[in-house]
């Protein structure tokens, strides 16, 4: 491998070597599979220390191009599997939403579907959690062994400083212009959310969220007795002129958005939307939640979340780890800057005094370990190819009339199917072969809504192809169900003819 180094550069010689490396892998000069020199052969070639050339491997590692292979070497990763279209063909109808009464199922959703997990052979579509990463035990139990007395004592409820000064570093590379001193450490995101809606959210006032949208935020507010307002979503995210016609109407207290990875759509919004909405928010002075829990799930950059435009305190930011590293933990935080801190500290208190503190050592110990960078990009080239793989079960089994979104990252893709089809028979039936998927009623209010699908592609290739065929023949039995039967009338009238 020819490599032709700037040893006068101002840039590091491990980083030419990456970039180098980078271009012939883009170019196609060397191809998914094979292998790189060896780290002594590279070394000795371009005359360099091999540190040298073991940092320049962990850092293509690290971005997610090649992969280390214990024994044998480092390879270029199979980053793509091809697919027949990555085009989104979701268009749905734009309907406002503003349900009569609350009718959550979240309880039912979240258990049957942790129920699912412990079922031999179940085909789980419904949830989306990433498998944890193989050293998590290691540093679980360097965490313990580093302050062993501390993490058994009562702390304080913001959370352990070390993290809160970790994550505010992650957040200031996303653009936020943030500090520890704006950072609650809470139990998971769920509680982040939960503790915003009862801080700003009184019984009978108005909310906006987006349609469809996460379903424990619709739980929260019905149990607020909140009023719902559900904006429809477009392909490029809420729509913003039904959201200000709603704003100015009605005076909402608060709007709830997903602006990168949304759940469920997996849609992410781009800067002139993000920019659009917090200027609504500030012309009618209605504060904003946003909750992007799986920011770091993204196959590509994108925008600063809207949290790094805002200047004026109209925006709480939340997002956790559960998604990226392990659920069980419950480490999530959010980012509160003004006068809504103070309050929201108080409440963090009253809710469970503090996060759990072997959580949140464990978590800055894997921070510390600089091992985050390398996990997320191994996650992501994971999930961009059986995003893929499903993209093509999807195009091979479902019925020619289902839509479906090509989410630029996280967990899952959004399936809209054609008016007349039984989500919920379907979601029986398919459970009776072993497949469980999350279906449409949950993530709108009261229930209301078109029929849709969310599926996980966090699954291994065997499950997504077993899964979506399964699917896919439901699908097409109950849709093509009154032409089957006219089809027998025909041929019942030929031949009696």
């Amino acid at each position: 491998m020819k490599i032709l180094l700037e040893r006068q550069s101002s840039k590091p010689i491990y980083l030419q070597i990456r970039d180098r490396i980078s271009r012939l892998i883009k170019s196609g000069a060397l191809q998914s599979g094979d292998r790189l020199p060896s780290i002594r052969c590279l070394a000795e070639s371009l005359q360099v220390n091999k540190l040298t050339i073991i940092e320049a491997y962990n850092v293509l590692e690290a971005d997610g191009v090649v992969c280390a292979r214990q024994g044998a070497g480092y390879f270029v990763s199979n980053t793509s599997v091809p697919c027949a279209n990555l085009k989104s063909t979701f268009a749905p109808t734009q309907n406002v939403i503003i349900p009569e009464q609350g009718g959550s199922c979240f309880f039912d959703m979240y258990t049957a579907a942790v129920h699912a997990q412990s079922q031999p052979g179940m085909i789980n579509f419904s949830l989306g959690f990433s498998h944890p990463p193989k050293d998590i035990d290691l540093i679980a139990r360097r965490a313990l062994r580093q302050a062993p007395d501390s993490l058994f004592q009562y702390d304080f409820p913001q959370g352990q400083l070390t993290l809160r000064r970790q994550i505010a570093q992650m957040l200031i590379q996303q653009g936020m212009e943030v500090s520890a001193d704006n950072l609650i450490i809470t139990n998971g995101s769920e509680q982040g959310l939960s503790l915003v809606l009862q801080y700003y959210i009184q019984p009978g006032d108005w909310v906006i969220v987006e349609t469809p949208t996460y379903f424990g935020a619709i739980a929260i507010l019905e149990k607020l007795r909140a009023k719902i307002i559900g904006i429809p979503m477009t392909a490029e995210g809420m729509n913003l002129e039904l959201l200000e016609q709603y704003l100015k109407s009605h005076r909402p207290k608060l709007i709830y958005t997903i602006s990168t990875l949304h759940n469920p759509t997996g849609i992410t919004t781009t800067q002139a939307h993000r920019q659009h909405l917090l200027k609504l928010a500030e012309k009618y002075e209605c504060p904003i939640l946003e909750d992007n829990a799986y920011e770091g799930l993204c196959f590509e950059s994108v925008p600063a979340p809207i949290k790094a435009l805002d200047k004026q305190d109209f925006v709480t930011y939340i997002s956790t780890f559960s998604k990226t590293l392990m659920p069980g933990l419950r480490v999530g935080y959010m980012v509160v800057t003004g006068k809504h801190y103070q309050a929201i500290l108080e409440q963090k208190l009253l809710h469970d005094l503090h996060t759990s503190s072997i959580s949140q050592a464990i978590v800055s110990e894997y921070l510390a370990s600089g091992h985050l960078r390398r996990h997320l990009n191994q996650l992501r080239a994971e999930y961009i190819q059986t995003r893929n793989i499903m993209l093509q079960a999807l195009e091979r089994y479902f019925p020619e009339e289902a839509r479906w979104t090509v989410p630029n990252g996280g967990l899952f893709l959004w399936v809209q199917l054609p008016d007349n089809i039984p989500t919920k028979t379907i979601r029986i039936e398919a459970l009776s072969q072993s497949v469980l998927v999350a279906c449409s009623s949950v993530f709108f209010p009261d229930k209301q809504g078109y029929p849709t699908m969310r599926l996980s592609y966090c699954l291994t290739p065997e499950e997504i192809e077993k899964g979506i065929s399964i699917l896919g023949k439901l699908l097409k039995k109950h849709l093509y169900k009154g032409c089957e039967r006219m089809s027998r009338y025909h041929q019942t009238l030929v031949h009696s003819i």
